[in-house]
This record gives structure tokens, sequence and C-alpha cells, in this order.
């Protein structure tokens, strides 16, 4: 039989075994036309999913500019004179209706960082519920519940800080499952030569959520009060669940409308690699080198990500001293930019299989090198750049949009490796890379007592080094091909 890979030689044989195990043991049935079909109209609720999520979730880091009294924070006042400001000294008055809070840089912390002490309790056992009971109705109501908790944070916060934060809390419990759901749905939905498109269009729902809410979320403070932030956004999470329970079935077999050409191809192209079995081989999965290596690169990224995410606005805030939520539009740049690379990766990734015959571990390799060493490169760049605050926002424009090709790298390696279990080895890399999110910040501002640029390029040189030692371990250790133990026969042999 002809090499799936061109120019194989023989030492290449372990990538030619993973480029796509089922064309090789089963008849390939002719694809199903993209247009008004069931598996791509799921991508696209299921990106609007995750736009809602993210909008729900960074609504709260712009909304609490107005809900905290001014005269609160010049007390925490951090701000280097190493450069001149960059601000308009000018205040512009705006709707300030909204009730005011006492609350401390400190406390301010807590309300922002409480959300991933629910975030992370949820990953695994998300995976697992959704593989025994399907991810339809734990993705569906895991968005509903971080909604609903949304509508209730205005109360919340006139209760007490103590409440806000368990809210945000239960937020986070809600919105864990919802990635674990996601990835156990795609596990009987994707076909593997389509796994990086139709994952990068659902998954870029984050990006996109996060463009839209941080500038919009300004608006509606500016001209409202931030109140309606929560409320808005709110209603619109609402409107999804009801599309999301009457348009989405949990498996082709089950889908109203589904065409049975798309049912058949589905199916046939999974035919090989999904497992029967009703119990979960923890050990197996858990001594799998390649399973290690996702978490390697997962926990990596994210260091980067939230560092990118939280701490450089921070840096440009305290250091170049310009306030980057003072401006929406341009604050979300970066995060178009992923979003746009997100969905143009996606579609490369499945080209170069496609098309050009690239086993699926190297593709996966080359996407998450360049998604991980090319937003270290400009990070530490960041840090180099003085008082130049154009580039500063080039660097976090270029930075985070490299970040993007990760999406079709690493981050459905688990839809590779074993796609039984998706969810739940995303439920456990994920656990590990919310991690980053908890205790990066509270490193970076250990590491910068005196709040200098020096000290500033040590966060970054960190961050750095973290995520490139993620792509290494990623690209020595990672597979391609379905694990034997993610397969029915797992003691036995391979059909």
């Amino acid at each position: 039989m002809r090499s799936p890979v061109r120019g194989l030689s023989p030492s290449d044989s372990e990538e030619a075994s993973d480029s796509t195990p089922l064309l090789q043991d089963a008849p390939r049935a002719e694809a199903a036309p993209v247009c008004c079909s069931a598996r791509y109209n799921l991508a696209v609720l299921a990106f609007f999913g995750f736009f809602v999520l993210y909008a729900l979730r960074v609504n709260l880091s712009v909304a609490l500019v107005d809900m905290v009294d001014s005269n609160t924070t010049l007390i925490d006042n951090r701000t280097s004179k190493e450069c001149t400001e960059h601000s308009a000294s000018n205040k512009v008055l705006h709707n300030q209706t909204g009730k005011r809070y006492h609350w401390d840089a400190e406390t301010q912390g807590w309300i922002l960082g409480s959300f991933f002490y629910g975030y992370i309790i949820t990953q695994i056992p998300g995976g697992y519920i959704a593989r025994k009971m399907g991810g339809k109705l734990l993705l569906g109501f895991g968005v509903l519940g971080t909604t609903v908790f949304t509508l209730l944070t205005p109360i919340a916060a006139d209760v007490g800080v103590g409440a806000l934060i368990v809210l945000r809390a239960l937020e986070g419990l809600g919105e864990g499952v919802t990635f674990p759901a996601m990835h156990a749905m795609w596990s009987s939905w994707a076909p593997p030569l389509e796994r990086s498109r139709l994952l990068s269009i659902s998954y870029a729902g984050a990006q996109l959520g996060t463009v839209i809410s941080l500038p919009l979320s300004g608006i509606i403070c500016f001209y409202m009060n931030w109140t309606y932030v929560f409320y808005l956004f709110g209603v619109v999470g609402i409107i999804w669940f009801v599309l999301w329970i009457w348009l989405v079935s949990d498996i082709p077999e089950t889908h109203k409308t589904i065409s049975h050409h798309e049912k058949e191809y589905i199916l046939s192209s999974l035919k090989n690699q999904l497992s029967s079995q009703k119990s979960v081989p923890w050990i197996p999965m858990l001594k799998s080198l390649p399973l290690w290596a996702i978490v390697a690169a997962h926990f990596s990224y994210n260091w980067t990500f939230y560092t990118l995410l939280t701490l450089l606005p921070t840096y440009m805030k305290e250091i170049l001293r310009f306030s980057v939520q003072k401006n929406g539009i341009l604050s979300a740049v970066p995060y178009f930019g992923c979003w746009l690379c997100m969905i143009l990766s996606g579609q490369a990734a499945d080209h170069l299989r496609v098309k050009w015959n690239f086993s699926t571990i190297c593709v996966r390799r080359v996407f998450s090198l360049i998604g991980m060493i090319g937003p270290a490169v400009f990070l530490v760049a960041a840090g180099f750049i003085g008082c130049d605050y154009s580039l500063a926002v080039a660097f976090l424009t270029i930075s985070t949009t490299l970040g993007g090709f990760s999406s079709s790298g690493f981050n459905i390696n688990h839809l590779d490796i074993a796609p039984s279990y998706a969810g739940i080895l995303l439920g456990i890399t994920n656990t590990f890379a919310t991690i980053p999110g908890m205790v990066g910040p509270v490193i970076a501002k250990s590491l910068t007592p005196e709040n200098t640029i020096r000290e500033w390029q040590t966060v970054f040189w960190i961050a750095a080094a973290i995520n490139v030692f993620g792509a290494t371990f990623f690209t020595l250790f990672a597979k391609g091909e379905v694990q034997n133990w993610a397969l029915d026969d797992h003691h036995g042999h391979r059909n």
C-alpha cells in the first residue's frame, strides 16, 4: 500500500502510522457537503456558545473599573515614573449612576481570581460526565448556569464582597465543564480530516467574545451603567441556551435533520477510532506520555496567555503609563488577531493533511511550535521596548495572534490520541492549564516590588522560558495516532 506521506523514509514509519489510521483500515467515504451540514451547524452554534462564555468571563474586568470608588484605587497606586504619561489628563464625564464600592487592589484581585477556583474543580468531572451522559446538556446547562450567576452579579455586589467572590467561583464551576463537554461531543461528530477546521471554528468564538465584550462593555458602562453589562450579556446567554437545546444532538445517530449521506460519512470515518468500553482506562491513560506532552504544552501556553491577558495591560498602565482599559477597541485588537488566526490555521492544518498528505503529528508539532515559540519571542521583546507604547501594542498583537496557531496544534491533540476519552483528557490538561491563571499574577507581583522595567523583564523571561519548554516537550513526546489503551481491544490486536 502506498504510504500516506509523500517521500516517506523508513525512519518516518511512526508518523505514517498516525496520519489517519482509519484510511488504512477502512474504505474512505466520500466527504459530505459542508453547506448546511449538521456538523458545521454544530460548529457555528458552539462558536456562539463560547462567544457568550468569554463575554461573560471578561466583562467583569471592564465593569470593575466603574464598580470601584476611584478614591480607593489611588491608595494602591504603584505607577512607575520611568516613562512619561501617555494618557490624556482630561477626564470625560460619563454616566456614573451605578453604585460604587470601596474595594482595594487586593480585594479586586480576589474577585477576579475567584473564578479560577471554581473553574479548576469541574474540569475532570466535566469530561467524565460528558463521556457517560453526553456533552449537549452538560455544555448547555454549564453556559446557562454561568449566565444566571452573571445576571445575579449586581445583587451579589450589593450583598457584599464575600457574596460576589462566591458567585464568581460558582460561575467558574459552570464554565469548567464546557470545554471538556465540547471535546466529548466532537469525538462523535468530527471526521479526523476535518478536526482542525471544526474545532478551530467552535473555539474561536472565545476570542471573538473577548473582542466584542471588551469595547461593548466599556460603551455600556459609559452610556448606561455597569449593571447593564451583566444584564445584557446574560440575556444573550439565555437566548443561546434555547437554540442549543433545540437544534443540537449528542451524536449523529440521534440528530433529527442530518442527511443519511453525512451521517454515514461521519460514522465510517470514525469506525476504527472509537471505543465502546464503559469503564475508563485511568491507569494506562495517566501513564501515557503523549497525554503529558499535551499537559506540558497546555500549561505552558496558558502561562504566556494569562501573562498577556492580565499582566501586560498592567505593565502598560503602571510602567508605560497608558491605561489600555480606557480604550476598549485597542485592547481588543490582539484578540481579533488571534480569532482570525484560529480560523485560518484550522483551514490550513486540514489542507496540509488532505491535499499534501502531511501526517497528523507533523501538523500538530509545527502549529504548536509556531503558536508557542512565536508568542514567547514577542513577549520577551515587549520587556525591552523601553517606553515605546506603539511597539508595546504591536508586540502584544503579534504575540496573541501567533498564539492562534496552537488551536490546530496541541489544543486538539486529545482527539487524535484518544477520541473516545477526549473530554476526560481535556479535563486533565485544562486542570493543569488553569493553574497559571491562579498563580501567575501572584508570582509577577512578588517579582516586581519596585515596579521597574528590569523587574518586568524577568517576568516576561520566565513566561517565555516556560512556553519554550512546553513547546519542546510536546514536540519530542507527542503522538498523532490513536493510542492502544483508547481502543476496544487494547489488550489484544487493533482491528
